[in-house]
């Protein structure tokens, strides 16, 4: 039975084509007898591996964050939680440049933690190390929202049962309310590694771009579309891919 109006399916269209023709603009200006050259330099093979670890390292690192975030905002009910929340959020409302210029003026050489630490011999900024923070500041509210979302859809019955029961806090956690949330776990931390992937305002703004040590493969292209358009449409395919890789990942395991 028909359950919406037929007047849906024109905007529908148009959004599809808003997203889908420029991806296939794009592929169509790909030469691909040279597509493996381009993409076997040694520029973009640095480029590539650079942005593979790190992205993994941030996501990583939002996990280690992100889960104790979002059970705090799920599971706590204290003043200022909305407060809170709203700053977690913050990133993915600002702009990647302007999270680039915070994390350098409390990293950087004079920053609010970063003169500290020069003082112990320790430079963050224009470093790998600053790209792993620029992608874990922009990738991190993927995984606290996933989390959180499914941690307030649960509800508090099974965990009040275990307690009940005498299993202790640390108990009821790793055998009750991470199994639970363990598809939106998972859900969250492949988004946060795609957006860690994609990741640039923030770390050409922060880490700067030196080849084999802070470029990763959107600081590539953009380099490489004044001086090799091809090189650049050819890594911009390539990451399209690992996109196109990731949600499917996503969506087969777990539901987005």
């Amino acid at each position: 039975m028909r359950t919406l109006p037929r007047w849906v399916l024109i905007p529908a269209l148009l959004g599809g084509l808003l997203v889908l023709l420029p991806l296939v603009a794009m592929a169509a200006r790909v030469q691909w007898d040279s597509f493996g050259a381009l993409l076997t330099s040694e520029s973009s093979l640095a480029a590539l591996r650079l942005s593979l670890q790190t992205s993994a390292t941030s996501t990583l690192a939002c996990v280690i964050l992100g889960v104790p975030m979002a059970l705090l905002l799920a599971r706590s009910d204290f003043p200022g939680l909305s407060l809170l929340r709203s700053l977690v959020l913050i990133p993915l409302v600002l702009p990647p440049v302007v999270g680039g210029i915070a994390l350098l003026y409390t990293f950087g050489r004079q920053g609010l933690i970063g003169r500290h630490l020069e003082v112990l011999g320790v430079q963050i900024a224009f470093s790998t190390t600053a790209v792993v923070l620029a992608q874990t500041f922009v990738a991190l509210p993927f995984l606290v929202i996933s989390l959180e979302g499914a941690l307030r859809t649960a509800g508090t019955r099974y965990e009040v049962a275990a307690a009940s029961l005498g299993a202790k806090p640390s108990r009821v956690l790793s055998r009750v309310t991470l199994p639970l949330a363990l598809p939106a776990l998972l859900s969250g931390t492949v988004l946060s590694f795609a957006r860690a992937l994609g990741e640039f305002g923030a770390t050409i703004t922060f880490a700067g771009s030196l080849q084999g040590t802070t470029r990763t493969l959107p600081l590539e292209i953009y380099l490489q579309r004044e001086s090799d358009p091809q090189a650049a449409i050819a890594l911009s395919v390539v990451l399209m891919i690992v996109a196109v890789l990731i949600i499917a990942v996503a969506r087969r395991r777990v539901p987005l």
